[in-house]
Formats: C-alpha cells, structure tokens, sequence
C-alpha cells in the first residue's frame, strides 16, 4: 500500500507540474536570451548567429544577444550552456565541431547526445581551400605540388587543436600524401586574418568565411568541399573533381538548449526558425553569406548529430588524430 501511495503521489506530482512548464513557456522569454558563440566576433558561426538573432529578437519580442564565448575549440561555450538553466534563456549556436569532433579528440565536459535539446539545424556550408595570393598555385593539382616542392615546409591555419577544421585538413593531407604544420588559432576569422596578412600561406575555411576576402582579391581560392560547386563561387572546383573522390565535407550551425528545456519553447523556437528560413529574404542572406539554408526539425537534427559523433570517431581514426 505504501508503495502504491508513493507513486500516486509521484504521478501527481509530475501532472501538476506540466501545467507550470506551459505557463512558463507560454511567458517566455521573459528576458533577453543569450545566443552563445563558440568563437570570436566576425567568423562564420558568429555571422549567422547575429542574423538568427535579430529575426528572434523580432518575432518574440525580446532581445537575443549574441556572447562570443572562444576557446578549446568550442568546448568552452558548449560547456557553458550545458550549465546553464534550462529555462529556455540560454541557447547555443552549435557546429559540428563541438557536437561531434571535440567528443572524439578530447575528454569533453559534456555529452553531445545526453546534455543538449536539438532545436533546428539552421543550413550547412562546404569548407574550401585558401592560399594567401604569395602562394603560385591556381589548382589543387598545382597547390600539391608547390608544398612538395618546399623543402622547409609550409604551415596552414587551424581553429584550434582537434577542431573541425584541423581535422578536416589533416583528413585532406592524409588523402594528398602532403605534411604541413598547423599554427593554431581561437577561431576562423583571426586565422583567415592571418592569411590575408601573409603570416600563414594556407587555410581550409567555411565558405561564408572567406567569401569577403576572396571577392577582394585577398586569397585565392583552389578547391571545395560540397559533392557539388557552390553556387556563389562556380569557378571553384570541388575536391572531388579534383582527384579526390569521397572527399565530401559539410559543416553546419544550428540552435541548441540545455537538456530539460521545456518542450513548448523548443517547439517555439524551431517555429519561428521554420519561418525565417522559408522567408525567400532571409535565406538569401544566409546564401550570400555561403550558407545552405536548412532548417531541420528537432528530431531531424537529434539524428543527424548521433551520426555525425559516429562518422568523426572513425574519422578521428582514420586521421590519425590521437585523442586529448
């Protein structure tokens, strides 16, 4: 009897607090929401948060402020939501690279799977190849040859160590039979920063990243990393038709909250994302910005994250990257 009467008052215990979770998401935000950056002001990730941001800000009638939080190659602010309230006022705008390659290179103070609510995956972007102007090549074919040609050896700039961008381009020189030495960085802008300056010749960037500095004539594009050409850039080969088959690689940006955020807010969120992203303005803007606009329900992107942390394990492997 005791123990019956103990979960029948557990059981309504739990029924009477669904009615204060709707209340509260119902009344949410009930102040300004914080859009945590995993890296510095005027990169890629930054970029789109900024803009996801604004729309929020305008459909909820609240401000979402965009913190850069940089550092261990995201971890730092994926740490920092994951301890934060679930009460829908802190979200991250999470890449692959904190979802599914920190996991796999170091001992991460979180689960990607456990600790986080997917919400929407905003859209991907390829990766390509940038090579300071001083750099001779035009090709990738000629790019291979140049850096075997040098007999000191060159340096390419990472994100970070054991960031997604490293690993990419380790995955890349495995591939090419190429060694480079990375120079790290706390994120994309100061390390394209740097090849614009010509301190480092190399860079495998997103492709909203460099799209600027490429237009200007800063650096020099060679390959992407899309199946396909990207649109804004169709002159720029693709790994793929390069030499490379196979090599096919997309990150992405996407919002997620802590686990235990309220369902209701979640739900709000990805609605109003949905929205902007059909919106044929704004997506232009995330186009123009290199971004492939996608807009994933939660369930959508909960699946695409567990394969990704699969895929990059093996990758990490194949790569040859030894763990933290």
């Amino acid at each position: 009897m005791q123990t019956r009467r103990g979960c029948l008052l557990s059981l309504a215990a739990v029924a009477a607090l669904a009615p204060m979770r709707r209340a509260q998401a119902e009344s949410w935000p009930q102040r300004p929401v914080r859009i945590v950056v995993p890296f510095p002001a005027g990169g890629n990730t930054d970029t789109i948060a900024r803009l996801i941001g604004q729309r929020l800000g305008e459909a909820l009638g609240q401000q979402f402020v965009v913190e850069n939080r940089a550092g261990a190659a995201g971890a730092i602010a994926a740490e920092t939501v994951v301890r934060s309230p679930a009460d829908g006022h802190t979200l991250l705008m999470a890449t692959l690279g904190q979802m599914a390659v920190v996991p796999a290179t170091t001992r991460a103070p979180y689960n990607p799977i456990r600790d986080f609510a997917p919400i929407s995956n905003i859209g991907t972007n390829p990766f390509v190849l940038a090579v300071h102007p001083g750099v001779p090549a035009r090709t990738l074919t000629e790019f291979i040859a140049y850096v075997r040609a040098q007999p000191s050896g060159l340096t390419y700039a990472a994100a970070g160590a054991g960031d997604l961008i490293h690993l990419a381009t380790a995955l890349f020189l495995k591939r090419a039979g190429l060694e480079l030495t990375p120079v790290m960085y706390k994120g994309s802008a100061p390390a394209l920063a740097d090849v614009i300056a010509g301190h480092v010749p190399i860079h495998l960037s997103p492709l909203s990243g460099v799209l600027p500095a490429a237009a200007a004539g800063a650096v020099r594009l060679l390959a992407v990393s899309s199946e396909k050409r990207a649109p804004q850039i169709p002159d720029v080969p693709t790994f793929i038709e390069s030499g490379f088959p196979g090599f096919k690689i997309l990150t992405w940006n996407g919002l997620v909250a802590p686990a235990g955020t309220p369902a209701e807010i979640i739900d709000r969120v990805h609605h109003e994302l949905t929205l902007a992203v059909r919106d044929p303005a704004f997506a232009e803007r995330l186009v123009n910005t290199g971004v492939d606009p996608l807009g994933n329900s939660p369930e959508e992107f909960a699946a695409m994250i567990a394969a990704d942390v699969q895929f990059w394990a093996e990758a990490v492997k194949i790569a040859g990257v030894q763990p933290n």
